[in-house]
């Protein structure tokens, strides 16, 4: 049973993704539905944590918006995901960043990693 499964996932995972790792600075292309209609959506922001893996790996990317933060997490092989760009690389020693959500302004930065 278990190999049907896998077998199915592995299916629907998307051949090209972009590599990119927690406390690096992303663009998410997003595609939106409104009514009849859709459009893609910028979401750009730090990625705070990754998890799972395989069909079911999800990403969750942080950003403040007017003093407020907004998170939003996304299925990384989900076809609502246009496309991933990364803006800069950040230099972390954790693979979840929880603690930046209580952190405001400049101590909620990540530094550079300059590749």
């Amino acid at each position: 049973m278990n190999n049907i499964i896998r077998s199915i996932e592995n299916a629907q995972l998307k051949s090209e993704i972009t590599n990119f790792n927690v406390g690096d600075t992303v663009k998410v292309y997003a595609k939106v539905k409104e009514g009849n209609r859709e459009r893609t959506q910028l979401f750009e922001g730090t990625v705070l944590k990754r998890q799972n893996g395989g069909a079911r790996e999800t990403f969750t990317v942080r950003k403040t918006s007017n003093g407020v933060g907004v998170e939003k997490t996304w299925p990384l092989h989900s076809p609502i995901v246009e496309k991933i760009e990364v803006v800069r690389h950040g230099k972390v020693r954790r693979a979840k960043l929880n603690y930046l959500r209580q952190r405001v302004g400049k101590a909620a930065k990540v530094k550079e990693v300059l590749r």
